[in-house]
């Protein structure tokens, strides 16, 4: 499912439900993390775009491929 806008630099987000389910993470904190996106890192080219995000906690990766991720606003929506 394809997101309503692409991720920018000041966005809340989360992991996406799709990204959870193929991972198998159903329980823990990653399901419920949300995080503001500081920047945004493009590896060679639009394709590949890493988010590097301020989740407030220590635990999880500070860098995700925006493929991951959904805007707090779309998961409200499922996606």
């Amino acid at each position: 499912m394809a997101q309503s806008k692409p991720i920018q630099v000041g966005d809340r987000v989360a992991y996406s439900t799709i990204f959870l389910r193929s991972t198998g993470q159903y329980t823990g904190d990653v399901p419920f993390a949300r995080g503001t996106v500081v920047s945004l890192l493009p590896l060679g080219g639009r394709a590949a775009v890493i988010a590097e995000i301020d989740w407030h906690s220590d635990e999880l990766p500070p860098r995700v491929h925006v493929a991951n991720l959904v805007t707090v606003e779309d998961l409200a929506f499922g996606k």
